[in-house]
């Protein structure tokens, strides 16, 4: 998930926001002009050259498939990226999530307008924030004022506090907890402040309704209807599925570490999920295309409000940022620990755009994925 850097460096947040469409079939082939090929690989080497270890992107066009890598799948190494490698996805998890709450809304299980005291009882009771007066639509907009978790687990925090917690499990109650107990310097008064807190209860939510997990719900709904065979729900493994590459943290000092191992629990339903730049484009392919939400659930998904802490307009996990050639594109990148990602895709799914990187990267690295994204956004003729 992108970083979002206000005050202090969140760890895990969308940054900007994008989204990737286009059900790309196994029949898709390479563009036959090599031109887009060639932009994209320059784009590819552009986020390469901002100090990161390893890039891949995949661009999708009605008909073609388009995919460039730069530099190492393990720093110190040879080797190259690997082909549609898996990458934990960050904050791109939370279209997951939101997908999943708006199919049970179309299917009469919940309303947005619940309260997350209906479902939850007692559990959001804190400093200024209280469950009775929080809906279920204002956890997925971000519109809640529940602090955020993720600042509260120390394998997210330095180098000593990974190395000593990577391996630990969390429970989403705990981490509401954490959320609850910590920062008293949230944004609760503000319209708009993005929360992971949201999405946990989000996903603990899912779990009241259908008695069943939110990884399975996301399995059974999202994952096996659209055979994602690079996607998955680890729970609690802390490891990357091969192929992938090694992703690396530095922390805000040093050289950086390998950080690909880290228990996924801190993040459920907020940004736990391992997929590849194609699956990405297959999910966000069926989501705009109608083939996962009734066209109510849609619309409601895309109706966003102003996000100025992160300057772009926000739905229901998902994102509306402006084109450079005019327009806007739908999204949400992520970021966890390492693995940094943007997706996009056009509003009529004609055209999407994946990449990620496996290292923080240097101050450029964030817009140049963003770049890369708008770029192959606005090109036509590929």
């Amino acid at each position: 998930m992108q970083v979002l850097r206000k005050r202090r460096r969140r760890l895990f947040v969308l940054t900007g926001l994008a989204t990737i469409l286009l059900a790309a079939s196994s029949g898709l082939t390479a563009a036959a002009d090599p031109r887009p090929a060639d932009a994209l690989r320059r784009e590819v080497e552009a986020i390469h050259d901002t100090g990161v270890v390893g890039v891949a992107a995949e661009v999708t066009s009605p008909g073609t498939r388009v995919g460039a890598r730069a530099g190492v799948a393990e720093r110190g190494t040879g080797k190259p990226m690997p082909h549609d490698g898996r990458f934990r996805i960050g904050s791109a998890t939370k279209t997951f999530t939101a997908t999943v709450v708006l199919q049970l809304a179309g299917e009469g299980q919940l309303s947005l307008e619940d309260t997350v005291e209906r479902w939850l009882p007692g559990m959001v009771r804190g400093e200024r924030v209280d469950g009775r007066r929080i809906t279920v639509r204002q956890l997925l907009q971000h519109t809640s004022g529940i602090p955020d978790a993720l600042p509260e687990i120390a394998a997210l925090r330095d180098a000593a506090g990974y190395r000593a917690e990577r391996f630990r499990t969390y429970t989403p109650e705990e981490l509401v907890g954490l959320a609850l107990r910590g920062r008293k310097d949230a944004s609760v008064d503000a319209e708009w402040s993005y929360s992971n807190t949201n999405y946990i209860l989000a996903a603990m939510i899912i779990r009241e309704v259908t008695g069943r997990s939110w990884d399975r719900e996301v399995e059974d709904r999202i994952i096996r209807p659209l055979g994602l065979k690079g996607t998955s729900v680890p729970g609690t493994s802390p490891f990357v599925p091969v192929p992938h590459a090694r992703a690396y943290a530095a922390f805000r000092t040093g050289t950086g570490i390998d950080v690909t191992a880290l228990d996924p629990s801190m993040a459920i339903g907020s940004g736990s999920i391992i997929s590849t730049t194609h699956d990405l484009n297959r999910f966000y392919a069926a989501l705009l295309g109608g083939r996962l939400l009734a066209p109510a659930e849609l619309d409601a998904m895309r109706a966003t409000v102003s996000a100025p802490e992160l300057g772009v307009r926000y739905g229901l996990g998902l994102g509306e940022i402006p084109l450079s050639c005019g327009g806007s594109y739908f999204g949400h990148p992520g970021e966890l620990l390492g693995y940094r990602s943007w997706s996009g895709v056009t509003p009529d799914g004609s055209r999407t755009a994946v990449v990620y990187a496996t290292s923080d990267g240097g101050p450029g690295t964030q817009q140049a994925m963003r770049a890369l994204v708008d770029q192959e956004l606005c090109r036509t003729g590929s």
